[in-house]
């Protein structure tokens, strides 16, 4: 693979600018969709819809996960009809990709105009609170790649984009997750449905174990899930605004599982302690399930997303 420069941007700007027509040659906002929720791109007018896929546009890669189609979508957004551009699957660091090749389509995006990216996941929830199907909006995020140096901004610093030390204390917008609980609530979402919290990234694949689990949510985490992180990070570098939305589709196992010491102690009859704790083995998180979720509860992301983006648009103070 190539290395990525400030040219590797430019060249996947002027492909998709050569073939993209008057409308788009500047947008407003970005969508990142995540896994199984590629159904927000529906919400859009189709007359006007443009499809690339990633294949076919110069420095991008091909996603490997399955609920991630893998293109870029741009259409009008809403009643406003927002010029917007659509990130359909997108590219994680457990796939074997660069943090830099994660994150180029942000900057793509940010090159192209966008003042505004909507980050959307699927996530494990970690605390007790938290139930399958609800929707989280970020306020905040712990990234344990980025703490043991795998940052996005590691390396050369592309000056063009932000400064070599940015802030990410605001990655997520106060004004826009606002906007984003006004949207909930006008589209019918139920608030006992939808909450703040704190998303964490795990490089993976694989789902977290029991201790794992625990210890992130004795540090802050609400959720946990593989991505969204490091575009935030640049999104940010590069100043665009950030909202955060995560589903939760998972309950990430957080019990300490059966005592095997215990157990076979009352076999022998050498104690009579009852094993209080479940049995783990039968409660794993999978990929099938995130998927299931994130299509039961599609629809109900799709109106959101419609609607915040009709109150972005009529907004002057943001």
């Amino acid at each position: 693979m190539a290395p990525i420069t400030e040219a590797t941007y430019q060249s996947s700007v002027d492909y998709l600018l050569a073939n993209l027509p008057q409308e788009f040659q500047s947008v407003k906002l970005g969508v990142i969709c995540g896994s199984g929720l590629g159904g927000l791109v529906e919400t859009i007018d189709i007359n006007t819809k443009v499809e690339f896929l990633y294949k076919d546009i110069p420095g991008f890669v091909t996603s490997t996960v399955m609920g991630h189609a893998g293109k870029l979508v741009f259409g009008h957004l809403g009643e406003s009809r927002t010029p917007t551009v659509f990130m359909v699957g997108r590219f994680h660091f457990y796939e074997g990709h660069s943090m830099l090749q994660c994150t180029l389509p942000v900057r793509v995006m940010a090159l192209m105009g966008i003042k505004y990216l909507i980050v959307t996941n699927a996530c494990g929830g970690l605390q007790p609170q938290h139930k399958v199907g609800d929707l989280m909006i970020i306020n905040d995020h712990l990234s344990l790649p980025g703490i043991v140096g795998n940052n996005p901004l590691v390396g050369h610093n592309f000056d063009c984009f932000g400064p070599r030390f940015p802030a990410v204390s605001d990655a997520y917008t106060y004004a826009l997750r606002k906007l984003a609980f006004r949207a909930a609530f006008q589209v019918g979402i139920d608030p006992n449905d939808i909450r703040e919290g704190v998303y964490c990234m795990v490089a993976g694949p694989s789902f977290e174990t029991r201790v794992e689990a625990r210890y992130l949510a004795s540090i802050g985490a609400d959720a946990v899930g593989m991505s969204t992180v490091p575009e935030v990070v640049i999104a940010r570098h590069a100043g665009v605004k950030v909202l955060g939305i995560s589903l939760i589709t998972n309950d990430v196992v957080r019990a300490r599982g059966k005592n095997a010491k215990l157990e076979v102690m009352k076999e022998l009859g050498l104690s009579t302690e009852e094993d209080t704790e479940q049995d783990t083995e039968k409660t794993f998180a999978n990929h099938a399930e995130v998927l299931e979720t994130s299509a039961r509860r599609s629809e109900d992301m799709q109106r959101m997303v419609t609607r915040f983006a009709d109150l972005l648009a009529a907004s002057t103070d943001i």
